[in-house]
């Protein structure tokens, strides 16, 4: 099963996040909330609308970014908006209007004429975002929409989303960089088709059910692999030159828990407890 009695709350002006493992069903999710996908049971409302019935109406008022450039590469950037334009019944007054504002939001101006097959990623990024915008969506769905590009580009197209937020769009992206969840208003975490948590970002870190611990030591493999057999620690990771583990509650103290485990093993190593980031409760929440 795909995806399992999902309920998503997505608010207007708000970005919300979307992350889950490879396979845990969102992408499908999003498929089936612009009405590509047909669900096999339920269905949802998006934007007052009732999906699957009205996928066809909703779609004048939803932009979907997909994770794969989807545009025509033998179309140049310009021809490639004047065709979503006329996709979404602009008038050519609309869209010739819109289309230079595009421009300049984008920076597409100098590559108008380009097309859009030889764009590099950043390019690409920014041509697929202003198609995904030009008719002016109430809701837009953006599917893993930066795994493609460089930390600066990721930097400016978020800028841009804020923009969009500023404006009242409602924004669900989904993701799989935690510093991008970082900016999300809220957040959702899916697994094996079904939402095992959400929040704001800090009530994520405030509610996991473990307690982090930060360990220094030298053997890391040989620790590791004593951790991983210790009861109470639920996951163990190597981040560079030091080692993270999950103290599930219960366990008794867990610097004290780890401390010992380590020391009658003959090995010397510093562990504190320390503040919980989103890749912690990632792993607290999906293992």
């Amino acid at each position: 099963m795909a995806v399992d009695h999902l309920a998503l709350d997505v608010p207007e002006g708000r970005i919300y996040g979307f992350l889950g493992p490879n396979g845990s069903g969102k992408t499908t999710a999003i498929r089936m909330l612009c009405g590509l996908l047909e669900p096999s049971e339920g269905f949802a409302t998006v934007l007052g609308r009732r999906v699957p019935d009205d996928a066809e109406g909703l779609r004048q008022h939803v932009g979907y970014m997909t994770q794969k450039f989807s545009l025509y590469q033998d179309l140049t950037v310009d021809e490639n908006l004047r065709f979503v334009g006329r996709i979404y019944s602009l008038s050519s007054e609309q869209w010739h209007r819109r289309i230079n504002l595009a421009r300049e939001k984008y920076d597409l101006g100098a590559i108008g004429g380009q097309r859009a097959g030889t764009l590099s990623g950043g390019q690409k990024q920014r041509l697929a975002l202003a198609a995904a915008t030009l008719h002016k969506p109430d809701l837009l769905l953006l599917d893993e929409p930066t795994s493609a590009v460089d930390p600066e580009t990721r930097r400016d197209f978020w800028d841009a989303l804020y923009d969009l937020a500023a404006d009242g769009t409602a924004i669900l992206v989904s993701t799989h960089f935690m510093d991008e969840a970082e900016r999300c208003h809220f957040l959702a975490v899916l697994d094996e088709g079904r939402k095992v948590a959400d929040g704001t970002p800090e009530e994520l870190k405030n509610e996991i059910d473990a307690t982090v611990v930060s360990i220094e030591i030298e053997e890391f493999r040989r620790g590791h692999r004593i951790l991983a057999e210790t009861p109470g620690v639920v996951s163990i990771a190597q981040l560079g030159s030091l080692l993270r583990a999950h103290v599930e509650p219960g366990a008794g103290d867990p610097v004290d828990v780890v401390s010992r485990a380590l020391l009658h093993a003959g090995i010397d190593a510093r562990a504190r407890a320390v503040e919980p980031t989103l890749e912690d409760v990632f792993m607290a929440v999906t293992r």
